[in-house]
């Protein structure tokens, strides 16, 4: 049994962001449950940080937030003429120059790009709200867990934006085209039963088995030999841009790589 994240001193506590590992297991929290652990570029770039600051040892990350919400979405401060304290307002990146603009946008995405990094397995425990930049970074994850209260919902594009924090690719990978279509421009809340039916979650359970159940698939996720799961995870990633017979090659040294590192005949 993993032991509960808040018996363990924190990696990174700063900007609505605590990162905790133990062992093999490491766990980053959304902290703001006042405000519905609402996201800001702060929060962003300690999601970031915490990518960094993982130890070499960690094979599982579980991904979850404080109090009754995943994550709202992006903070409603954003949307004032003045934005965040010490960030550009969304005036300012109207203003900017295409290259400024990307790169800001680009450092935003950063945030929700480390999860699916091959040597890790990412776990996000989601309940109540994932909203917007809340169900993207859900969407981040390699797998997701939620309570039977959660509500995913996509509402950029009723703002008049588009879902641009690396949302759009996993969203269509799981669900098809036409449902992402549908999400997106409705606005619609997604529940439990749907998510787990469509692909969107791996499995949902009540709330206040939420924490538990992702605990007990984080130690069953450590059972294979971590080199087996990286090359697993890669082999899988990869799948939906090769085509048949180029997954076959893809599983041919795969395999080549494990019998020969097991025989001990590798370079």
């Amino acid at each position: 049994m993993v032991p509960p994240e808040h018996d363990l001193d924190p990696v990174l506590d700063k900007d609505g962001v605590r990162l905790t590992v133990n062992n093999s297991i490491a766990t980053v929290t959304l902290t703001n449950p006042a405000k519905r652990n609402a996201q800001s570029p702060a929060l962003w770039r300690a999601l970031t940080e915490a990518g960094r600051l993982l130890p070499g040892s960690v094979r599982v990350v579980l991904l979850r937030g404080e109090g009754k919400s995943f994550s709202a979405g992006l903070d409603r401060q954003a949307f004032t003429p003045e934005g965040f304290d010490g960030e550009p307002s969304f005036l300012d990146l109207a203003r900017a120059s295409d290259t400024e603009l990307d790169a800001t946008i680009a450092e935003y995405q950063e945030a929700f790009t480390w999860w699916r990094r091959n040597d890790i397995v990412s776990v996000a425990a989601v309940q109540g709200h994932a909203i917007g930049a809340g169900f993207q970074l859900a969407l981040a994850c390699d797998l997701r867990v939620v309570a039977d209260d959660v509500q995913f919902a996509m509402r950029e594009t009723s703002l008049g934006l588009v879902p641009d924090l690396t949302g759009t690719h996993p969203l269509v990978g799981l669900v098809g085209q036409a449902r992402a279509l549908e999400i997106c421009l409705t606005g619609r809340y997604v529940g439990a039963d749907e998510a787990v039916n469509t692909g969107l979650a791996n499995l949902a359970v009540p709330a206040d088995q939420l924490d538990a159940t992702v605990r007990d698939l984080a130690a069953a996720l450590l059972a294979a030999p971590r080199d087996a799961v990286v090359e697993t995870k890669a082999l899988l990633c990869g799948a939906r841009d090769r085509s048949y017979d180029e997954q076959r090659a893809a599983e041919r040294e795969a395999q080549a790589r494990r019998l020969r590192d097991l025989a001990g005949a590798g370079d």
